[in-house]
């Protein structure tokens, strides 16, 4: 059975929205897209060749879907970890609403997304790995089935976008499992699903 990890980049006030871009997703009329790129050096570029050294199937939302299936078909050296990883593993996309997905080796998974993940988990050898997609990554943590996050935390506030952890989200703890921050200043910390927070006072 494989654990679902979630790679996820994120501004110091928690939006994920639009790192990559400024045309990557404008919803909601959203201005400051491609937040991420002015930190991109060679330790983050480490850190994702490292994520993707793991990886045997990919879950990912239809928009990200989009993003990566417009970008990274067209990238065909076989020394390049990402390229070859993305373009010759299993990918499912989990969307109600698309109907062909053209990307090799692409499958599209739609309905009870719950049960559906829950059975690509237990089916998948290595990690199923999400990248982004976080509408997809809140459904999939209100039932607990996200395992590892490593959230890529960036030196920026932005006041506006789409948060990964919105108001009213499950609550949940974590176990703090591994921490490196990038010569640019990019905090990278990995976490296990923990189970429920427990209490106290002080």
């Amino acid at each position: 059975m494989a654990k679902l990890s979630l790679t996820q980049f994120l501004t110091l006030d928690g939006v994920y929205q639009a790192p990559g871009g400024p045309d990557e997703d404008t919803t909601g009329g959203f201005q400051h897209g491609g937040w991420s790129v002015p930190y991109g050096d060679e330790d983050f570029g480490r850190f994702i060749d490292e994520v993707f050294g793991k990886v045997g199937a990919f879950l990912l939302g239809r928009r990200t879907y989009e993003i990566f299936a417009g970008y990274w078909p067209r990238q065909t050296d076989p020394d390049n970890p990402v390229a070859s990883k993305l373009n010759s593993l299993p990918k499912y996309v989990a969307s109600t609403t698309l109907e062909s997905a053209d990307w090799e080796n692409t499958t599209v998974i739609g309905g009870d997304l719950v049960k559906e993940v829950t059975a690509l988990k237990e089916r998948t050898d290595g990690e199923l790995q999400m990248h982004g997609s976080g509408k997809l990554a809140r459904t999939l943590m209100a039932h607990d089935l996200i395992d590892t996050l490593h959230l890529v935390v960036f030196p920026v506030v932005l006041g506006t976008g789409m948060r990964l952890f919105p108001e009213g989200a499950t609550p949940t703890a974590f176990t703090h499992v591994e921490a490196r921050t990038t010569g640019s200043g990019a905090a990278i910390h990995t976490y296990e699903l923990a189970g429920r927070p427990t209490y106290g006072s002080y």
